[in-house]
């Protein structure tokens, strides 16, 4: 189809939509902006933006029908499990697959987030305790653990340089397979496109749900297809203690502890974490008309947050932390849609500040007040379309320390913290004398690197010291 031709056809398809305001400034592009432009307008789902546009219908959970979802509770006897999953482990049946799209601005740091110096005593970013973790992982099975990232159109370059300057952190640079998510348009509150720029359309990130169309669209499920990997450890980059490779997980997962495991599918599960308290900003893993899923913490009305059962514990305290094991053939499904070949997981509305380019005044503005309406899916969505879903209780302070805010809860000093009385505790287990403050605390900055140890059973053939003194800065 001639450049004339593509234009004639798309003047035509947004016309029809309403949407033919967005080509106005076409003719005045230069020919590399205007050739840009009509590839981003190809790409726009006209029918699926104005089905979106629409009112929404209550989307809310008919929250009557909520109850607590059923979880593997901590302190269980998980020796099956753990065999099962370091037997997929050996074989090389396991990716893992970081969602690492975001900007590390709310942190006051310029660049991706997983750039971030993360650790507590080294400040090793982000990326590379990952790294050191799957390589560690990978000596330990006689594997290799190839590592999926869907960074965004934000970030992309800038993580790519991040990896190839730091030499993929000592791993094949075949091994690890970066991607960008997909994005999608966002609209004025009455269903209109909106312009960023009079050669470019506003859009935003289409969530973490995205990465299973953009695994799709990458060819990264078809790359895990060739290396015969079967599941895949899910996890958010902002999470410095996610355990990429966790065996008793997978396992659990796969449905093997002991035989069959009549609560999970083997196509999704999730980790969870007991709330800190019920005014705790993380999403909430209940039943749904027998089906597991996800309900936001916004969405909960309170008589439901507060409540507790007989003991004085609350009712909906199974906490997400955004880790979950994911199989290949289950994200195949979901990549393909409906019958229609419609995308499976269903878009959110959300009202947010988004710049426009604004013709009076000849420039791009940032608007003070929300002024348009974002779509994006969420992974945890997924969550409903499994046969069956299990949800595995783990301990805040093995594995969940998130830097999400420049300061007090999930900040670099609080996930510090976190990481030295897991360390800590790692320690006191054989014996060492870690000071500790009254609250529990551990008075000392302690970092244990991967390649020493993935877990605290890993240290019984390490020299340790005998004592650790306030104020120490420790790495093993």
């Amino acid at each position: 189809m001639t450049t004339i031709d593509t234009v004639s056809s798309l003047r035509a398809a947004f016309d029809a939509h309403g949407q033919a305001h967005v080509l106005r400034h076409l003719d005045a592009l230069t020919p590399n902006a205007r050739e840009a432009f009509l590839a981003q307008l190809s790409d726009v789902d006209l029918a699926l933006v104005a089905r979106l546009a629409k009112p929404a219908a209550d989307e809310k959970h008919t929250f009557a029908q909520l109850a607590p979802a059923p979880y593997v509770a901590l302190g269980g006897d998980t020796t099956d499990a753990r065999g099962a999953g370091e037997a997929l482990l050996r074989a090389g049946r396991v990716a893992a697959f970081t969602v690492a799209g975001g900007q590390g601005t709310r942190l006051g740091w310029r660049g991706p987030k997983g750039t971030y110096p993360a650790t507590c005593v080294t400040g090793r970013p982000l990326f590379r305790g990952f790294a050191e973790q799957i390589a560690a992982a990978e000596k330990r099975y006689g594997c290799v653990i190839p590592w999926y990232i869907m960074t965004s159109p934000l970030n992309d370059a800038e993580t790519r340089s991040f990896f190839r300057d730091n030499n993929w952190f000592g791993r094949n640079p075949a091994d690890t397979f970066l991607f960008p998510q997909g994005t999608m348009p966002s609209v004025t509150f009455d269903g209109k496109l909106m312009l960023e720029t009079p050669g470019s359309l506003a859009v935003n990130p289409d969530g973490h749900g995205g990465a299973i169309r953009a695994l799709h669209a990458s060819g990264a499920l078809e790359d895990m297809r060739a290396r015969g990997i079967e599941q895949m450890s899910y996890f958010q980059v902002d999470n410095p203690l996610v355990r990429i490779a966790d065996p008793v997980f997978l396992g659990l997962h796969a449905g093997h502890a002991g035989g069959k495991d009549a609560r999970s599918s083997g196509e999704m599960s999730s980790k969870m974490v007991a709330k800190r308290d019920a005014a705790e900003k993380v999403g909430v893993f209940c039943d749904v008309g027998g089906k597991t899923g996800v309900v936001e913490y916004s969405d909960m009305p309170a008589e439901l947050t507060t409540a507790v059962d007989a003991r004085g514990m609350l009712r909906f305290n199974a906490g997400s932390i955004a880790i979950h094991a994911i199989s290949v053939a289950f994200l195949e499904r979901l990549a393909s849609g409906g019958e229609d070949g419609s995308f499976a997981l269903p878009f959110h509305r959300a009202k947010k500040k988004v710049p426009y380019w604004c013709d009076a005044q000849g420039k791009t503005v940032e608007p003070a007040e929300p002024n348009a309406t974002k779509f994006e899916a969420f992974i945890f969505d997924a969550l409903a379309l499994a046969t069956k879903s299990l949800v595995m209780e783990t301990s805040r302070t093995e594995e969940f320390a998130p830097i999400k805010n420049a300061s007090g809860d999930d900040s670099p000093a609080s996930s510090h913290q976190i990481q030295s009385n897991r360390h800590g505790a790692w320690l006191e287990k054989f014996g060492v004398k870690v000071p500790r403050r009254p609250n529990g605390d551990v008075d000392a900055q302690i970092e244990i690197l991967a390649e020493t140890a993935l877990e605290a059973d890993d240290l019984s053939d390490t020299a340790l010291p005998r004592e650790i003194k306030p104020g120490d800065e420790v790495v093993l």
